[in-house]
């Protein structure tokens, strides 16, 4: 039910408006000054208020202001005896939905607080969907109980009311966009624009397009003028992910809008300037990126002044349990399955299983064992392969402090260095790429 309050001095029109009013079926709420009108709306939910302009207590114009600066989603639609187009002018001004004469408008009064209604409905859904999107890049949505989690989450925090630079680091997987996600919704520019751009995905050109924007007829293709991502983002958060992919003359032009807010759009010769926060980040190592004159060390040192490290998943055992739990229930929603129970023996090769991955593979292996699970439990037989082979094999997990684990360890770090390229791998580690896939197999390294 709708809720409309209706405030007016005359009690006669103020009780016929009212009985038009619920003949269509809504709320009415009456009061017959600007007080009592007040203290109705702080106790009731009010849709939408019809407000005479003079009352013995103020004016109804006045009031207006008070109204949408305490009851912002509320709609006002004033009425007044005498039409005044400075009044009505500064009606508008003041947020009022409509200002009309009374008497002579009357047949538009329950065309207008239908609009009105349809309006704060809007309204109420954009709130509601922010609300969602707050709750789901809150720090309190980052799933975890591990000391490493909660150190970084607290890292996070500290920074987020800044306006600085941060430099998120760890390897693919490990959830660097949510961290970003976190900071901007936890920041002062919360309600604004969050862009995030993958700097790998691009070639130069369009990356450059993508950022800067260009000009009509600037290249072949370039049909009309487009804004660039730093143009979109003005007041907001930039996210650029991969940022150690961008092209060496780009990372120059980066660093330039960084330092001065100016950037200039492909094929023009004007600056334009754009207020944002950027969030960088990389799985690559940038201070060596840096040292080897692959990465502008100028930019390097820009963007590192609040880097926060993520841990990889199995430096974080105790967040698989909570994340296996949080993919599972989401999965089986998703499939329209009712909850299945996780057995012990499928969490626990979960737990042993060193995640090269990180969480972005849990979350695949999750939605593959809910897929394939016949029963009402996750057992170990839907596990991938791998994953029950070295659970299967326990009892030859290396000690931490042994050569062949230090081994295991470089290998996974210089394969996530090279996003899996077997061939740049053996070629960084000196070896053979039959000798690579030899000790791959040995290791049970994906």
């Amino acid at each position: 039910m709708k809720n409309i309050l209706i405030i007016d001095d005359e009690e006669k029109l103020r009780g016929l408006l009212a009985r038009i009013v619920k003949s269509e079926g809504f709320d009415v709420v009456e009061a017959s000054d600007l007080k009592s009108g007040f203290k109705k709306l702080e106790h009731t939910a009010i849709d939408v208020v019809l407000c005479d302009v003079k009352l013995p207590d103020g004016n109804g114009v006045d009031f207006l202001e008070k109204i949408k600066s305490t009851f912002p989603l509320t709609e006002v639609i004033l009425l007044t005896a005498f039409g005044k187009i400075s009044d009505g002018v500064q009606a508008m001004k003041n947020g009022a939905f409509d200002y009309i004469v009374k008497g002579d408008d009357n047949d538009k009064i329950i065309p207008l607080l239908y609009k009105a209604l349809e309006k704060v409905q809007l309204q109420r859904k954009v709130e509601q969907l922010e609300k969602r999107i707050s709750d789901k890049y809150s720090f309190d949505s980052i799933i975890g109980k591990s000391k490493g989690l909660e150190q970084v989450i607290d890292l996070a925090k500290k920074v987020a009311k800044t306006d600085s630079t941060v430099l998120l680091t760890g390897e693919t997987g490990t959830g660097k966009e949510v961290f970003a996600q976190a900071i901007h919704e936890n920041s002062n520019r919360v309600g604004k624009s969050f862009v995030a751009l993958n700097c790998s995905t691009f070639s130069k050109e369009i990356l450059e397009s993508e950022l800067f924007g260009h000009k009509q007829g600037a290249f072949t293709g370039a049909i009309k003028d487009k804004k660039g991502f730093i143009e979109e983002v003005n007041g907001g958060t930039l996210f650029l992910d991969e940022i150690g992919e961008m092209p060496i003359d780009l990372q120059a032009k980066l660093l330039r809008v960084i330092e001065t807010s100016e950037y200039i759009p492909v094929g023009d010769s004007t600056p334009r300037k754009s207020n944002f926060r950027l969030i960088a980040a990389t799985n690559r190592d940038l201070k060596s990126e840096s040292d080897a004159h692959r990465f502008r060390q100028d930019l390097y040192f820009r963007l590192n002044i609040f880097e926060i490290k993520i841990p990889p998943l199995r430096e974080r055992v105790k967040d698989i349990s909570p994340l296996t739990l949080y993919f599972v229930k989401q999965f089986s929603e998703k499939i329209n399955r009712r909850k299945l129970e996780i057995d012990s023996e499928f969490l626990k090769k979960l737990e042993i299983y060193h995640w090269p991955g990180n969480i972005r593979e849990l979350r695949n292996v999750i939605e593959r064992s809910v897929i394939l699970c016949n029963g009402d439990c996750l057992t170990q037989d839907v596990l991938p392969y791998e994953i029950q082979h070295q659970a299967d094999n326990t009892s030859k997990i290396m000690s931490a402090f042994s050569m062949q684990s230090v081994e295991k360890l470089h290998i996974q770090k210089v394969l996530n260095y090279t996003k899996g390229n077997k061939a740049e791998t053996a070629r960084l580690l000196e070896i053979g790429v039959a000798t690579l896939y030899r000790k791959l197999d040995e290791y049970h390294i994906l």
